[in-house]
């Protein structure tokens, strides 16, 4: 009578203890193919494009752009690894299209904050236009949802700050935009 219960109480503690164990994330493979047709590339040179469009003839490719950082729209002193990237593929995108973007990463007078990116206050702005003869600045917020991420961009006059084109968009909240939402300490 006793071995049958010991036995018992032996297989539900390992049941138990099966049950804490950490769970392997499945893996799937990824081909440098598939990874190279993301969709998160598409979203925002899609992005980048329809604020061109937009803009039309306001925008020069003469006179620099300067791409500001993404932030969350809920603490606008934020961003993550999401409001960077996204920032990054605008910047690519505009380059590509034949305008001429300030890279501001090689700036050491930006306000920037540990982990956000090219935060910058308002009258540095003004100085690196000024410097580099800027016409426009794009500047971004990006929000989570419940199953969504949605970001809205806009890109501005900088002598005016009137917008002269605005997307909005929205990215799947799949495992990869989540991972970029993540911010140290949060």
């Amino acid at each position: 009578m006793r071995r049958p219960f010991l036995l018992l109480l032996f297989l539900l503690m390992a049941s138990m203890f099966s049950a804490c164990a950490p769970r392997q994330k499945s893996y799937r493979p990824v081909s440098y193919d598939s990874a190279a047709q993301s969709e998160l590339i598409a979203a925002s040179y899609q992005a980048a494009d329809a604020l061109i469009s937009q803009a039309g003839e306001s925008l020069s490719l003469r006179h620099p752009v300067i791409i500001a950082t993404l932030v969350n729209i809920n603490a606008l002193e934020e961003s993550s690894p999401l409001g960077r990237l996204v920032s990054e593929q605008l910047g690519a995108r505009l380059a590509q299209r034949g305008y001429k973007v300030v890279e501001l990463k090689i700036r050491q007078k930006l306000y920037m904050k540990r982990h956000e990116g090219e935060l910058m206050l308002t009258r540095e702005i003004r100085d690196i236009a000024q410097q580099h003869n800027a016409q426009a600045l794009v500047i971004g917020t990006y929000t989570e949802g419940a199953d969504r991420v949605f970001l809205n961009l806009k890109l501005t006059q900088i002598e005016s700050n009137i917008a002269l084109a605005a997307v909005d968009y929205a990215l799947p909240l799949d495992m990869n935009i989540r991972a970029l939402l993540y911010r140290p300490g949060r």
